[in-house]
């Protein structure tokens, strides 16, 4: 990061350096009595920080959250090196399922539970189809049980 020009580090920070000028431009003119405040305040924030930010920023991650009876998981989409990230993301995680099962933290069971897991919802379509596996599988034992209550 110390090889990092004045010209990377603006665009980087672009969308947040327009905003700071826009605010202060027009806070500035509102202090000095400037009638043209509220007008520079509105174009700033509808048309400056948003063109700059289309133009400077780097596409957002999407993120994906499924619910299960378990919890929740979350999965980002996004550029390739969000991808990346999310790639030593699941590296991560299984690096700290194998040292909470070297610990003894997780019998073997609970760890190959985690890890089927922890493969299955690799991407979002996967966290997907297997969140509605868990839901289905949640109703029937719930239909189940109230079966067995009414015998």
């Amino acid at each position: 990061m110390a090889d990092e020009t004045i010209r990377e580090r603006f665009r980087r920070n672009a969308s947040g350096i327009a905003a700071t000028t826009v605010t202060g431009t027009w806070l500035a003119a509102l202090l000095l009595g400037a009638e043209w405040w509220l007008p520079f305040m509105l174009f700033g924030y509808v048309v400056i920080v948003p063109l700059v930010s289309m133009l400077f920023d780097e596409e957002e991650a999407e993120s994906v959250r499924v619910e299960s009876e378990s919890g929740s998981v979350r999965v980002e989409r996004g550029t390739a090196a969000e991808r990346g990230e999310a790639t030593d993301d699941t590296a991560d995680a299984l690096e700290r399922l194998r040292t909470r099962y070297a610990n003894g933290d997780l019998t073997d069971e609970q760890f190959e539970r985690k890890l089927d897991r922890l493969l299955e919802t690799e991407t979002p379509e996967d966290a997907a189809e297997w969140a509605k596996r868990n839901r289905e599988a949640r109703r029937s034992r719930e239909s189940d049980r109230e079966v067995e209550r009414e015998r």
